[in-house]
This record gives C-alpha cells, structure tokens and sequence, in this order.
C-alpha cells in the first residue's frame, strides 16, 4: 500500500517483489546484503540444533493417565455453602453452568441485558462483573475465531520465561499446556509435575479482622508471592480453598490483579507463572478477566464440582462419563476465550495474559490504578472497604443463614 509513496529512479532498481503471508526479509547493513524469506529461514533454522531444544519441553496431557478419572472432593451440604457465598443461583447452574457441561458451547442468549449495573444491584455480584470487555471498532471482525482457527492459539507455557532476548535451551525447560483451562485432573497432573518449585498462598481473609482486614490479606498475599520468587519458586498457585465459617475468599479477580501487577513493579513477573483456583470462577467472562489481569492458568475447582454433582443426579443422561463432562466445560470456555481474543484482533493467549483489556465500571479509581493500572475507569465506586462489606455479607448469609 506504501508503493509509490518515495520516488526512485526505475534505473537504480535491481530486484521488485513483495512479501506473501508468513514471509520476511532481512537487511546486514554492514555487509550490505539481502537475505530473502527462504534464504534467511534457512539461516536461522541451521543456527541451533532447535529439535533438541525442543524436546526439553514437557507436555502436560502426556503427564495425565488416559484412564483418569474426575472425582468429586465436596461434600454435598458444603458444596451448597459455598455456591451461595460465591453468590451463585440455581439460575446460574441451570442456564449458564449446564449448558456447557452437556453441550460443550456456551449458553446462547437474547443481545440485551437488563440487570442493573453490579455497583447498582442490590444482590452480590462477582467482582469480575465490574469489567467491560474492549473491542475492536471495525465493522468486520479483526480475528474470525472459526474459520480462521489456524492462526489462533490458547497454548501456554509454565516456568521461568526469564530474558526473550537471550537465546539458550535451558529456556525451553517448560510445561507446556494446550489451553490455559485446567480441569481438576489436569491441575492434579500439573501440581504434581511441579512438585516443591510451587508456593501456594491461601487467598481467604478473617471476617472479624476489621475494617482493613482485606486490605491487610492482599498486602500478605503480596509479600508472600515476592518472597517465594525471590527464594526460588517457579510457580505461585492462589487458592481460595481454605475458605470456612471464619474465612471468606478474597475475590480472586483482586488477588491475582495484586499480585500480578505487584510482580510486576518489582520486575520479577516473568520468574513464574500464576496459577489460580477459584470457587467464583464459572463462566467464560470470569476466565477472561483473570488472564487479562495476569493469570497463566485457571482451575475453576467448584464450577466442577457442580457439574460433578449435576451428573452424580443423572441431569447429564446423553454424557458419557464425568470426564466427558469435564471435556465438555473446558471445551466451552476455550471456544468462548478464542471469541473474545478475536474481538481485539488478539490471535494468541500469551499476547492477551495480562494486557488489562477491559473498561472498569463502577470500581474505585484509586482500586484501579493499584491493582490494574492502565485500565479505564470513567465511572469510579466502590472501594477496598466496600469490597470487603458486600464479601463478608455474602459469607455469612451462607454460613449462617
């Protein structure tokens, strides 16, 4: 599109072409030379013995047994406690959850929405429904996730990225994943695989801690994933199973935008991946928000245990097995993360991990700026504080009620 742009006399010319898709061409301006797109392929790929690097990398499905099993690790009364201090429905099991364990697709719905804004409703909502998510503003989509699948990738790697400028095969001492979705069986493989190199951090805070007990567990969450990279780990994993009658979660979004962008300031984000399990995390939407604030994976522990429970009752007559249902989840969330990727014009997960695509809406601006700088806030809100009374209102409905 630039031809014609910069006059040069036809005489000096000694070569005319055009880059095709996928091709490149490189310039030495010291030897004055000119590599074409095979010519410099080939000089690269002759550079190192790349098939060995390669092979350093481990793959997680070859680490997961082809006769495994997804089992349930929650009692039926306690599942019921901790579905209603997520604040989640029968509604949601039904049209969002459901659907996608027997389908595999997510649930198809009307274009409008007439809930009220979550800083308005008078009902606990997640704190990932306070983000918006961005889109390209062209009349065609950038990226089509179906037919243009072959340029889009949700494969992610776990371990010391350390310098992308530096080229050594210790660099490829990876675990490589397909999807950044972990059912329990893969996170079990994957937990394993990673063995002492892992710190986990317990993200729940104590309810009767105060005013600034949230604000004192995300400062403790902080400090301890520094710690742990600072000593060595290779991986941090946030969970918030330790939740009980004293200890409610800290909204996963919040912890995992803390300690992200924490890691960050200190220059030590690409020494680990961040695994998180969450107990809020269900729908596709609820993913998204997580990797776009800086999560490698996502185990949506309780999301499955629901599923598992649905399927333990026979609401799954046409699945063939509970890892069948599991397959079917984790199918529709890929699908739904590609889809929402591709309305950035994003084609890869890594280019999508932590970039902040969204617009927040009804979240404190100072939140914002602490937790997930760059992102827009044009309607400020509510705060840490306020965070904390609607969490801890939710849990004791749950618990107590």
């Amino acid at each position: 599109s630039e031809a014609g742009m910069v006059h040069i006399d036809e005489e000096s010319c000694i070569e005319k072409g055009r880059l095709g898709p996928g091709q490149m061409i490189a310039v030495n301006l010291e030897e004055g030379k000119l590599f074409h797109d095979g010519e410099l392929k080939d000089r690269l790929a002759n550079r190192r013995d790349w098939s060995k690097w390669v092979g350093r990398t481990k793959v997680l499905d070859d680490l997961i047994s082809p006769d495994r099993i997804e089992p349930a690790h929650i009692k039926k009364e306690h599942l019921l406690r901790l579905q209603k201090s997520m604040g989640l429905t029968h509604e949601d099991l039904e049209l969002i959850l459901h659907p996608m364990g027997e389908d595999g697709k997510e649930a198809i719905g009307s274009m409008g929405d007439d809930t009220p804004l979550a800083i308005l409703s008078d009902r606990y909502r997640g704190l990932h429904h306070f983000f918006r998510q961005n889109f390209s503003q062209v009349t065609n989509p950038p990226i089509d996730s179906l037919r243009e699948a072959r340029v889009m990738s949700l494969k992610t790697r776990l371990g010391n990225l350390g310098n992308i400028l530096d080229e050594d095969e210790s660099q490829c001492d990876l675990l490589q994943l397909e999807s950044p979705v972990l059912t329990n069986a893969e996170y079990d493989a994957m937990r394993g695989y990673m063995g002492d190199t892992a710190v986990e951090i317990d993200t729940t805070f104590d309810i009767e801690g105060g005013k600034l007990a949230l604000r004192e567990a995300i400062s403790r969450i902080q400090r301890e994933a520094e710690e742990a990279v600072r000593g060595g780990a290779l991986h941090v994993i946030l969970t918030d199973e330790g939740i009980s009658e004293t200890r409610a979660a800290i909204p996963m979004v919040l912890a995992t935008g803390g300690v992200h962008s924490h890691l960050v300031k200190t220059s030590l984000r690409t020494y680990i991946s961040l695994n998180i399990r969450s107990a809020e995390c269900m729908d596709v939407h609820y993913f998204a928000v997580l990797i776009g604030v800086g999560a490698t994976t996502v185990n949506a522990y309780l999301a499955q245990e629901g599923l598992l429970d649905r399927y333990a009752r026979g609401l799954f007559p046409n699945v063939a097995g509970s890892v069948e249902v599991m397959q079917r989840f984790k199918a529709a969330i890929d699908a739904g993360l590609l889809k929402i990727m591709s309305k950035m014009g994003i084609s890869i997960i890594s280019s999508y991990r932590g970039g902040y695509n969204f617009e927040s809406i009804g979240l404190s601006r100072s939140l914002v700026a602490e937790f997930f700088p760059g992102m827009p806030s044009r309607i400020s809100g509510i705060g840490l504080q306020g965070i904390q009374r609607r969490c801890i209102a939710q849990h004791k409905e749950a618990f107590n009620g």
